[in-house]
């Protein structure tokens, strides 16, 4: 690995990479600026950026997915995370209906096995908090488009892009609208939105009301001297899940636009005994465990600019989260109806990332540039709350890549990223040096392979190392994660078919990862190893008389090695994942159906071997009619099949809801 990194190295020429870029470079010969804050990708045949200039897929060296407006208005998603579901060789799962999460314990996001090495932007800025992202936040009806980038991205956008990238476009002219729905399980569904070429505000309420037994969890509760004090079963309901979301935009000039997001959610968990199998305190069936209200706020502020050459963004991210409610049995299995549960705690960053775009001759385009990050976590008062802590560091990047076109057919891309700390809690600074290379050969006009060779770098973040609760044991001595990403890809353009094929290699030394202190019933991170291979294949399809199809399949196997090495290597995750839908328009009707099958799985838990469980298969139908041009009727439904099906295994077992639909009306003025 060193003599592969020392000679690596030497062959980068320029420093690679900006934060807040999905694809850093436009085609040499073409002299052209992308003046976007990112570069558009499409499964289709072109990519037209806002200064209309255009860079096919087929020219791109890497595994890309995008999603227009129109894709996600047809699939009646209501926010990011509906959108993301069934993507291929991605996922994206919920605590509870409707996006609910647990506090801290937001919802998954999985890309190509890894829980947590997916960087999620918003126009290019980082919006993460403690490395999480509530991707329910933003509404479906103000996003332009979902771009997705699969493969390590470290070199290309800093910390957290070990396995790829979302970039979510918000739209720059709002579309005056008010939509009302109802459903069933007391789903609720409000929203206005208005502006015009420079401005414009949206406002949105969602609720589900009620959800029993989401999740099932197996307790074994022991005293000091390791002897079981309750062996049982705990059900766990959920009520009351309530989001709001709120924005602003305005255009100040043709190259500067800024943008305020504003997001709140509530929902109360109830959590009882199912199953007694010891209790020496008595514990029956049917008693209370626990109850507690996860309240979350968040505020996402950006000042972006953009021209030919020069790209430039402003960004403040600051949330609270709070966890409330009564402890009716301890850890230890006792009971305690006097006991009080409360948690605080408080997430901000705020920074900045330029770059400059040089055109060096016709066949060459260099890039480089430089960011900041400016992160604060702050455990706040509370009951449960030790002390009150904060912690805070700054975190630099320094970034370029050379793009050379050496001929018509062929192309290559070398990057550098240098990344450092400051200013660190407990002296806990970090610096890192990753490489890229990427070459792209173009087999005619129409298809491509493309092979990517990167570094991965991602720091622990302050929950991790010092998060301090009922729930969890401090980290502080977490190292970073490194490792290295293989890639070899084929894209081809052939009537009306897209494909797009991909063989990547991934390994992850000192992965970051929860895992059960059973003698405190906790959880602490640890450093662990993490290895993943596999293939990706998929297709879209332009058909006939209104119809247009997409599949997808991967085929993988992640693997972690315990920190202890007790168990070797074990699988954390499923190997076979499918993907497909089919949608249909016609005058004044549009449908489409969307289904992830996730096969060959496993459930995970902390303390043993990874052990199979049963496939799950999510399902989508949404029709829609519109009678004229200001109003639409639709109709979702969730979970067609009526499947009651895992699709999260941490400790507990947590179920997808019931079938469910969203009756909507909307009207534009």
């Amino acid at each position: 690995m060193k003599m592969w990194n020392k000679k690596f190295l030497a062959a980068a020429v320029a420093l690679s990479a900006m934060t807040g870029q999905v694809y850093a470079a436009e085609t040499a010969h073409t002299g052209e600026m992308v003046d976007e804050l990112m570069p558009t990708y499409s499964l289709g045949e072109v990519v037209v950026t806002a200064t209309r200039s255009q860079k096919r897929d087929v020219d791109v060296p890497a595994a890309t997915t995008v999603i227009t407006a129109k894709e996600i208005e047809e699939s009646g998603a209501a926010n990011v995370s509906d959108v993301l579901a069934k993507i291929n060789g991605f996922t994206y799962k919920a605590f509870g209906p409707n996006g609910a999460s647990m506090g801290t314990m937001t919802n998954e996001l999985n890309m190509r096995g890894m829980k947590n090495g997916a960087l999620v932007l918003m126009n290019g800025n980082p919006i993460s908090w403690r490395g999480k992202y509530n991707l329910d936040a933003i509404p479906a009806s103000s996003i332009e488009r979902i771009e997705i980038v699969k493969g390590n991205g470290s070199v290309l956008y800093g910390s957290e892009a070990m396995s790829g990238v979302v970039n979510i476009i918000t739209k720059k002219k709002t579309t005056n609208e008010v939509h009302t729905g109802f459903g069933n399980y007391g789903q609720r569904s409000y929203g206005a939105s208005v502006g015009d070429e420079k401005f414009g505000v949206y406002y949105n309420f969602d609720k589900f009301g009620r959800r029993d037994g989401i999740s099932y969890t197996d307790v074994l509760a022991k005293d000091k001297y390791k002897v079981v004090q309750f062996e049982g079963e705990t059900r766990t309901d959920v009520r009351d899940i309530k989001k709001e979301s709120a924005g602003f935009t305005y255009q100040l000039n043709p190259h500067l636009d800024f943008l305020l997001n504003y997001y709140e959610s509530e929902v109360k968990y109830n959590r009882t005994i199912t199953r007694v199998d010891v209790s020496k305190a008595g514990l029956r069936v049917g008693e209370a465990y626990n109850s507690r209200k996860y309240t979350t706020k968040q505020y996402v502020s950006q000042l972006n600019y953009k021209d030919r050459d020069w790209k430039g963004s402003l960004y403040f991210n600051t949330g609270t989260t709070e966890s409330i409610g009564p402890t009716y049995i301890s850890s230890l299995g006792k009971r305690t109806p006097t006991d009080w549960y409360n948690t605080r705690e408080k997430n901000t960053t705020y920074g900045m990332d330029v770059q400059h775009t040089w055109h060096v001759g016709e066949n060459s385009t260099a890039i480089a540039g430089f960011d900041l990050e400016h992160e604060v976590y702050a455990i706040l008062p509370a009951h449960n709350t030790k002390s009150p802590e904060r912690y805070m560091r700054n975190n630099w990047g320094l970034f370029g890549q050379w793009e050379q076109r050496f001929d018509t057919r062929n192309t290559g891309i070398l990057g550098l990223r240098e990344t450092w700390t400051t200013g660190a809690a407990r002296g806990q600074n970090y610096s890192n040096l990753s490489a890229s290379a990427q070459w792209l050969h173009k087999l005619d006009r129409d298809s491509s392979i493309y092979l990517n060779v990167s570094q991965s770098f991602l720091m622990p973040t302050f929950g991790q190392m010092y998060g301090n609760t009922k729930q969890s044991v401090p980290s502080p001595n977490l190292k970073p994660q490194t490792g290295i990403n293989y890639e070899f890809g084929w894209k081809k353009n052939h009537h009306a078919h897209t494909w797009k094929a991909a063989i990547f290699r991934m390994r992850i030394k000192d992965y970051i990862s929860p895992k059960w202190v059973e003698k405190r019933a906790e959880y602490q991170y640890k450093n662990e190893d993490f290895r993943n291979i596999g293939i990706e294949l998929a297709d879209e399809i332009r058909g006939t008389h209104g119809f247009s199809y997409h599949w997808g399949v991967t085929w993988q196997n992640p693997e972690t090695r315990s920190s202890n090495n007790t168990y070797g290597w074990d699988r954390t995750f499923g190997k076979i994942q499918l993907t497909g839908g089919i949608a249909y328009q016609k005058d004044k009707w549009t449908s489409s159906f969307t289904a992830s099958y996730l096969a060959a799985r496993v459930v995970s838990p902390s303390s043993a071997h990874s052990s199979p469980t049963k496939p799950y298969l999510l399902t989508t139908w949404n029709t829609s009619y519109t009678p004229d041009e200001h109003s639409e009727i639709s109709l979702r439904i969730d979970n067609l099949l009526d499947r009651n099906d895992t699709t999260m295994h941490s400790g507990a077992r947590y179920y997808c809801a019931p079938i469910n639909y969203l009756l909507s009306y909307s009207y534009r003025f």
